[in-house]
C-alpha cells in the first residue's frame, strides 16, 4: 500500500517502513531517519533529560513541528527578561 510522506510529500511503499515509529505520523524512511538525527540535537542542544515528563513533551512539540502539525513558535533570546520602554 503507497502512502504519502507528511515532510517531503512524496509517495512511498509501506513494506519500504523500517522502523515501526515511523507509523505515528506517515512518513517515509528518508524523512524518518532525518528526524531521528535531528531528535538527538535536539535533545543535546536542550539538555532534555527523557526520564522527565516535560522533557519528553517538550521533544513530543519538536517533532510535531518538525513535521509541520504545529507552527515554530519564535524564540526569545532573553525570555526572562521583559522588553522596556525607552522613555
Amino acid at each position: 500500500m503507497s502512502k504519502t510522506c507528511m515532510k517531503c510529500g512524496k509517495d512511498f511503499d509501506d513494506s519500504s517502513i523500517l522502523d515501526q515509529m515511523s507509523q505515528k505520523y506517515p512518513s517515509c524512511p528518508t524523512c524518518w531517519a532525518e528526524w531521528n538525527t535531528y531528535s538527538v540535537m535536539v535533545i543535546n542542544e536542550l539538555r532534555l533529560d527523557m526520564s522527565l515528563p516535560e522533557h519528553r513533551k517538550a521533544l513530543r512539540k519538536h517533532e510535531r513541528m518538525f513535521f509541520g502539525l504545529e507552527k515554530p513558535e519564535e524564540l526569545q533570546k532573553n525570555p526572562d527578561k521583559r522588553e522596556q520602554d525607552d522613555s
